[in-house]
């Protein structure tokens, strides 16, 4: 067991790693999920000598098992606030669910490292643009029956919801990162599109999940404690040190003013699409 914990330690400290500054960028700049662990796994899995054939559906694969638990807790603390909207959520799901079954099919079994990282990359670089030219103030608040004849909600709107769950189970990323920039800019309560957009990751994360876990049951070169592109063990060190790292993150963030935090996360996003470019070359 000894001899075990050596050989892996590098891989444990990576891990450890992962998990702090996620937690950490989550707290501080407001996000989760995907759009922080899946580039910093990638890093990691690559320091631990994990092959390129497999690291980034590695990183995304785990990112989307460590979603499950961060939105669970999530829904539950927006619903009790009573910011769900379980209307949109009903009327988004057949499409999201599509999408990421759609989405993980391609990743599994079709598209290579470099498909994944372009994918990756290309909507990396759409949002942190987005962070930067858009205005973010919240749109007007309205009641449910004021707001509920918007055209995303209409089932011809379907191949929204079905495109951010493509995108986002391609991307390792539970569903905010493109759900809420898209809510706000129809003019839609930040507020409520957060809190729903928690629900939107939970739906993508854990068919997804299964999803990495099937598609990568025979891959080669995967690291200890893997199921198919899940790795256990990093589900388990991410999850536990990003909620403990969050905190800190946090408290910095309240020390800086709202547009350094957009400018400091579209850096962060510009430098995760070029390593992932990079990477592939």
């Amino acid at each position: 067991m000894a001899d075990l914990i050596i050989s892996e330690l590098p891989l444990i400290i990576g891990l450890l790693t992962t998990g702090a500054v996620a937690g950490f960028l989550a707290g501080l700049l407001g996000v989760g999920g995907g759009i922080v662990i899946v580039p910093v796994l990638f890093t990691v899995l690559g320091a631990a000598g994990v092959d390129m054939e497999v690291r980034l559906h590695m990183a995304i694969g785990t990112s989307m098992a460590t979603i499950i638990p961060t939105s669970i807790t999530s829904v539950i603390a927006h619903h009790r606030r009573g910011a769900v909207d379980w209307f949109l959520f009903r009327k988004w799901l057949p499409g999201i669910i599509v999408g990421v079954g759609a989405g993980t099919w391609l990743a599994t079994t079709r598209l290579s490292g470099l498909g994944l990282a372009l994918v990756f990359a290309v909507v990396a670089l759409a949002v942190a643009v987005d962070l930067i030219v858009r205005d973010r103030s919240d749109a007007d608040e309205q009641t449910k029956s004021d707001y509920t004849h918007l055209w995303f909600y209409k089932i011809k709107a379907s191949w929204v919801p079905g495109l951010i769950g493509a995108l986002s189970s391609m991307m390792g990323i539970g569903g905010g990162t493109l759900s809420v920039p898209f809510l706000n800019a129809a003019r839609y309560p930040m507020h409520r599109a957060v809190a729903t957009s928690a629900g939107f990751g939970l739906i993508i994360a854990i068919p997804a999940t299964f999803g990495y876990v099937i598609g990568g049951w025979d891959a080669v070169h995967r690291p200890y404690a893997s199921l198919g592109y899940v790795n256990i063990l990093g589900f388990i060190i991410i999850t536990a040190t990003t909620v403990l790292a969050a905190p800190l993150g946090s408290r910095v963030a309240h020390a800086l003013k709202p547009q350094t935090l957009r400018l400091l996360f579209s850096g962060f996003l510009f430098l995760t699409a070029a390593r992932m470019f990079v990477a592939f070359l």
